[in-house]
């Protein structure tokens, strides 16, 4: 590799903000944040996702989310559902009434 053309390869921490689940992978990404883990200081990145709390690899059958987008896309579709039942009764009481 040529020098001062790409960032340094490193050890960095990377934490699931779903399950606290710690774990060390070589990168080039740079942080701002360092921790000290097990003894040593390395640069320090939250995941909202890993393979710690991803459905498809602890086998559950509900995916929990700590951001909220799961919840925020209920909502949402429970609110949709609840404006289109309104407008298809609007449209059967329509319907039975005579001209």
């Amino acid at each position: 590799m040529q020098h001062k053309k790409h960032p340094p390869y490193q050890e960095v921490l990377f934490e699931d903000s779903s399950t606290g689940t710690k774990f060390i992978i070589g990168s080039t990404l740079q942080t701002k944040e360092k921790t000290v883990f097990e003894g040593k200081e390395y640069p320090h990145y939250r995941v909202p996702v890993s393979s710690a709390s991803h459905p498809f690899f602890t086998k559950a059958s509900q995916f929990m989310d700590t951001e909220g987008r799961v919840d925020k896309f209920t909502k949402k579709y429970e609110r949709k559902r609840a404006e289109m039942k309104k407008a298809n009764e609007k449209i059967k009481e329509s319907k039975k009434k005579p001209k």
